[in-house]
């Protein structure tokens, strides 16, 4: 009877609760009617400026713009047919609080954004027949008012009702349970939590499925930060326990961090850390792993007072060259030629030297960006630390050239971007136009991150997971997408 302790005993007690309590809920399962309940959540809802209306072929003064992305699903154990709904010519209403809508798209849905009836702050929503579990998603692009905004959503349902929902991991699957199991499932876990609290009181409760626990550092291209802040913030908000700090400081410099970290790695294992690099890491970092998360494109940024709109290949090397000095060689103003570079740690200057110069920018030759400190230079250039600084300089300064990642974020004025020989970088032409300036943002870590660490969990979050949206919403194509497997597969 070595088995007979007061463990042991409150540990069978308990499961047989649990038994009774599983029977007991499948009975009342049973015999208690099922409601018809839809779902939503709103997934996304950030300011994006006017970088993203073109997408939508909105204005091209919608600075305020706000886009949302809002989930609607069968969260409820019965099946809603077409004529549960008790509006007459639609199903669902969505109202916008403080907001104009501009455009709004349907996706995974079983009906075209055409059978949206669109107004200015709601739209309705056809009437959906929906399994337990299956869902369809809307995009909308707004204006006026402010990201947060309330945003409600009405429709009266025959014995049921529509509410909002929150999603427990970080995928898009429908729930792998009925309803039925659901509750067999909280009254089993709710034994299992009183044994556990009995026998022994731990502070280390694993996380929910999907994600993990601790503090993870992100690192590297500042061109990618806006999506790694929202990622981040986001993927805080579904997994507690979780802190994600994002600490960019170019491509290069966060390669030569992650290696130096985990170079002298201890018994911990590999350094909470990751890395993004616009495009390949350089040589000699064997240790390193990448993963693929996205292809971004990069454009030229002009200042206003040129008012130049395309740029040849030729036009663009001959500046970097110093050929070409002075506007007005190019049909534009009587303004100096000044080039606003990024520095060396700086992946978005890499890649247009790979993509576009076809070799190095020449070397620095001004500390202000605008007078040379050099005068045998041939052409003023100077570098700056990050893309802010970039766009903020070329704003500010007559006759400045510079470059950043597209972004669908607010920009400074006083700037604006310039095709390359008439083609403009199109997140929709991906894969079909010949615009050379992009390239596939890497995610490195030190080795293979271990199963179950925050650091495989976020970067499949970032990769695989909700994190798509955002970089969606950011101007950037998955590479976990069809068409992002297939650039980001060919480098």
């Amino acid at each position: 009877m070595d088995w007979v302790s007061p463990e042991n005993v409150i540990a069978v007690v308990t499961a047989l609760l649990g038994v009774v309590v599983t029977f007991a809920v499948l009975v009342i399962e049973r015999r208690v009617p099922r409601r018809r309940r839809i779902g939503y959540r709103v997934q996304l809802d950030t300011p994006v400026g006017d970088r993203v209306t073109r997408l939508f072929n909105g204005r091209d003064d919608m600075t305020d713009a706000t886009l949302v992305l809002l989930r609607f699903e069968n969260d409820g154990g019965v099946s809603i047919g077409r004529e549960d709904y008790n509006q007459e010519n639609h199903g669902l209403t969505v109202r916008f609080t403080h907001r104009r809508i501009e455009a709004a798209a349907a996706s995974q849905a079983p009906f075209g954004s055409n059978d949206l009836g669109i107004g200015t702050d709601r739209i309705t929503i056809p009437k959906v027949a929906l399994n337990p579990g299956d869902y369809f998603k809307l995009l909308v692009l707004l204006t006026g008012g402010e990201a947060k905004d309330e945003i409600a959503v009405e429709g009266p349902i025959r014995d049921g009702s529509v509410r909002v929902n929150h999603s427990a991991t970080f995928d898009d699957k429908p729930p792998a349970f009925g309803r039925a199991a659901r509750r067999v499932t909280v009254a089993l876990t709710a034994c299992v939590i009183t044994l556990a609290a009995i026998i022994v009181i731990r502070d280390d409760v694993p996380p929910p499925i999907g994600c993990a626990r601790g503090t993870l550092t992100v690192i590297g291209s500042t061109a990618f930060e806006p999506v790694l802040v929202d990622v981040a913030r986001q993927y805080e908000r579904d997994c507690a326990g979780a802190t994600v700090l994002v600490d960019t400081r170019g491509s290069t410099a966060g390669i030569r961090r992650l290696a130096e970290q985990g170079g002298r790695q201890g018994k911990g294992g590999p350094p909470a850390l990751i890395a993004l690099s616009d495009g390949p890491k350089p040589d000699g970092y064997p240790q390193l792993r990448d993963t693929g998360i996205a292809v971004s494109l990069f454009t030229l940024v002009v200042n206003d007072r040129v008012p130049l709109d395309n740029l040849t290949l030729e036009n663009i090397r001959a500046l970097y060259r110093g050929d070409i000095t002075n506007w007005r060689s190019l049909g534009g103003p009587d303004l100096p030629v000044r080039l606003v570079s990024r520095d060396a740690d700086s992946g978005t200057r890499e890649v247009f030297q790979r993509r576009v110069l076809g070799r190095n920018e020449p070397a620095n030759s001004s500390r202000n960006c605008a007078t040379k400190d050099d005068p045998e230079a041939l052409v003023v250039r100077c570098e700056l630390d990050s893309t802010e600084q970039v766009l903020s300089t070329v704003a500010a300064l007559p006759g400045a050239l510079g470059y950043a990642e597209l972004r669908t974020g607010s920009r400074p004025k006083g700037l604006h971007r310039v095709a390359v020989d008439g083609r403009r970088p199109e997140v929709t032409e991906l894969g079909s136009s010949p615009y050379p300036y992009r390239e596939v943002e890497y995610a490195y870590t030190w080795g293979l991150p271990e199963a179950g660490s925050l650091t495989a969990s976020f970067l499949a979050y970032l990769g695989r997971g909700a994190g798509q949206d955002v970089v969606l919403a950011h101007g950037h194509l998955p590479c976990a997408t069809p068409k992002g497997l297939r650039i980001c597969g060919a480098g």
